[in-house]
């Protein structure tokens, strides 16, 4: 995939908002593909964590005044403490969620670390058919926004879709906003 292509995947309203959120986290971020394509989206002055477990990968200079801090790092079992410095404003998972096996109980953590109405923007393979070691936990579209909605995530909507480069299911994204926090 081109950066163009993951830019059009992941294009949402929320992003564009000169009050939108600045304090991101790449979960999975991997070569920085879609690190990238976020930081072409955000309005200047915001911070991207990139969080690898393999170390993410180094994408150059941010630009218009972002800021990029690289964490390696496994999200699903590291003490957040060691890649969220803070309350995040956005979290992204860009084919990083199915390798989450308690998908519930990890989304429940997201939201402790997300500020009222936060973010979080999931990119992942329509399907429930595991892929060897690649797609281990897959989940379809339709449990993807089901999960969200139970985990405090409201206005929870697809933002696009398109082919597999790997010829299997298709890619999909979808957005939400948390909720407000009960006192």
């Amino acid at each position: 995939m081109e950066l163009p292509e993951a830019i059009a995947l992941i294009d949402h309203p929320y992003l564009h908002d000169p009050a939108a959120p600045k304090r991101w986290a790449d979960l999975g971020a991997g070569r920085g593909l879609f690190s990238r394509a976020l930081l072409r989206l955000l309005p200047p002055g915001g911070t991207l964590h990139m969080v690898d477990r393999a170390g993410p990968g180094d994408i150059g200079d941010p630009g218009a005044g972002l800021r990029v801090l690289r964490h390696t790092a496994d999200f699903e079992h590291d003490p957040p403490n060691t890649w969220a410095h803070g309350p995040l404003d956005g979290v992204l998972m860009a084919n990083s969620l199915h390798y989450v096996a308690d998908k519930g109980a990890f989304l429940a953590l997201l939201t402790s670390l997300l500020v009222p109405h936060g973010v979080l923007l999931v990119v992942e393979y329509d399907t429930e058919i595991p892929v060897s070691r690649w797609v281990p936990y897959p989940m379809s579209q339709a449990r993807a926004v089901g999960l969200m909605r139970g985990a405090g995530f409201t206005g929870v909507a697809r933002i696009g879709g398109r082919p597999s480069a790997f010829g299997h299911a298709p890619l999909y994204s979808v957005i939400g906003r948390l909720g407000l926090r009960r006192p």
